[in-house]
């Protein structure tokens, strides 16, 4: 083993090494069919995909006696566990695997008959969703199964987006498994202007087994409570239990008050179980699936961009983005995103073409804005032209680039640095509309004084640029009969917005500020608060 690893590192380096002894047994199950189908409880579903499974050293090639180096470009990837020739059809048909594993109780009424109905008449649609699901549906269900859960969890795809992992709810749920930007984030799902993790199968099926075991728990191990608390969210489901232990009626599911959607969720999932189930009695076919996975891993040592990533494997642009559609950018990050998912004979010459790679690996970068700028002044900055940089970081007319964003600009040759973790990880672009001109307001502290902070409370302003303007420190004092600068906009000449200047150049009290220049009024600003809406869906 140690020649193989002195031999793949002499060609790849240690990280790809490690990439081709963890990929030998390293096999992914995702890809994304083009047509996403459309699911009546999801009208609205857009497209994406990528996956990867877990590492097992039970296939590494033995290692020669009196071996000294292996060639990559001779020892093939190969899938985890071999299939025994002997081995019952359970082993060999993953339908039957998935049979085999079911758990939950089963749901028998009218909605259910109805969703059978619904996929009986759409035999076209069901084909087109169980054949995208079974690039997938091996890694769901080696994950369900590894954590003792019920297989009927690795179907529920089925019903949250078609096994689409491009689906876009209009909630802007996203990913195979419809999860929302805040609970995606609560589960480490990182979705920033490199990614979006909600679109990766591997990390986005880690994320709902996660969730679903976490409801589960708090559910007592009741499976239909804790889909529904999947749909509609837990505080949700958990009040509507106890309206009805108040009210001394059954806890059950099919005894909550809920949306139709919820009180449809469970008996949809349980259509699609019975169609499984008995694919014939609903005069439906599934595609054959074999038990093995449909994937290999391949780890990305250096930034590299998409096209040539796609180039060294042989796959069309399109076909590379639909088995990797997490990325969000012309680029792979390596800090960011460790592999790609690739076909088993397009990872081997992914690995034997790279090293022989004689161009500019990746042609773009990531840069992060010294201070708030105007997109022009971006642009000059990176070398782009204005159009470019509003296209390729898709900025919208009359907005200002905020001081620590993160651009997406072309790399250089003097370039020899990759993007860092934290960038690939956490960078953003966060804009701001362009204000109107600032005009100079200047007023006199009271008897009392005033802080930097207060005033700029006061004003709306941050505490840095009061500081700025006044040449102190943020956490300076103004003594009394001091002046005060601040920089406002504009009055709009037929006020508008120009009133709410006014109204803040007036919020200081008289008897701490005497003004000067400035238009006195009596009405304080109102200081309402704003509260965030906490999505009840993921």
């Amino acid at each position: 083993m140690q020649s193989m690893r002195s031999g793949c590192a002499r060609l790849l380096g240690i990280g790809l090494c490690a990439a081709f002894l963890a990929g030998c047994a390293n096999l992914a199950s995702d890809a994304k069919g083009r047509d996403g189908g459309t699911d009546p409880s999801n009208p609205n579903a857009q497209q994406t995909a990528a996956a990867v499974t877990a590492p097992s050293t039970q296939a590494l090639p033995p290692r020669a006696p009196d071996a000294t180096v292996v060639d990559i470009t001779t020892v093939p990837l190969l899938p985890r566990g071999r299939l025994d020739p002997d081995q019952d059809a359970r082993r060999v048909d993953l339908w039957a695997r998935v049979r085999t594993g079911f758990g939950m109780p089963d749901l028998d009424d009218e909605l259910v008959r109805k969703w059978e109905q619904w996929y009986a008449t759409r035999p076209d649609y069901v084909q087109r969703m169980t054949e995208r699901g079974g690039r997938y549906l091996f890694h769901i269900v080696e994950e369900v199964q590894r954590r003792g859960l019920p297989t009927e969890l690795a179907l529920l795809p089925f019903i949250e987006s078609a096994f689409n992992p491009q689906a876009v709810s209009h909630a802007r749920a996203s990913g195979m498994w419809q999860f929302m930007p805040a609970t995606g984030k609560d589960f480490e799902l990182h979705q920033n202007l490199f990614r979006d993790d909600r679109r990766d199968v591997l990390a986005s099926t880690k994320a709902a087994l996660d969730y679903l075991q976490q409801l589960n728990k708090l559910f007592d191990g009741d499976w239909q409570l804790s889909l529904a608390a999947y749909n509609w969210g837990q505080g949700n489901v958990q009040r509507a239990v106890e309206r009805n232990r108040r009210a001394g009626k059954p806890t059950d599911y099919a005894s909550l008050s809920m949306p139709q959607e919820t009180r449809e969720y469970v008996p949809k999932l349980q259509a699609v179980k019975n169609i499984v189930l008995q694919p014939a009695l609903f005069v439906l076919n599934l595609p054959p699936l074999e038990n093995h996975p449909f994937f290999l891993s391949v780890a990305i040592e250096r930034d590299i961009d998409v096209a040539v990533a796609a180039q060294l494997s042989g796959l069309s642009l399109a076909s590379f983005q639909e088995l990797n559609p997490q990325m969000n950018k012309p680029v792979i990050l390596a800090a960011g995103t460790p592999q790609v998912l690739l076909p088993y004979d397009n990872a081997n010459r992914f690995l034997r073409l790279l090293p022989t790679w004689r161009g500019a690996m990746a042609t773009w970068t990531a840069w992060v804005a010294p201070r708030t700028l105007k997109v022009a002044e971006a642009a000059r900055l990176t070398g782009m032209s204005e159009d470019e940089l509003r296209q390729v970081n898709r900025i919208p007319p009359r907005m200002l680039v905020k001081a620590g964003s993160t651009l997406l600009v072309p790399r250089d040759e003097s370039i020899t640095a990759d993007v860092a973790e934290h960038i690939a990880d956490h960078g953003d672009l966060a804009l701001a509309p362009e204000s109107r001109p600032l005009r100079r307001v200047a007023f006199k502290a009271g008897k009392r004084g005033d802080s930097v902070a207060a005033v700029a409370r006061r004003y709306r302003v941050s505490t840095s640029m009061v500081a700025q303007w006044n040449q102190v420190s943020a956490g300076a004092r103004f003594k009394a009969g001091q002046t005060v600068v601040v920089m406002l906009p504009e009055r709009n000449s037929k006020g508008g917005s120009g009133s709410a200047s006014k109204r803040r150049a007036s919020s200081a009290s008289s008897s701490s500020l005497k003004a000067t220049g400035v238009t006195r009024s009596p009405t304080k600003p109102s200081n309402n608060r704003h509260s965030k809406q906490r999505a009840t869906k993921r």
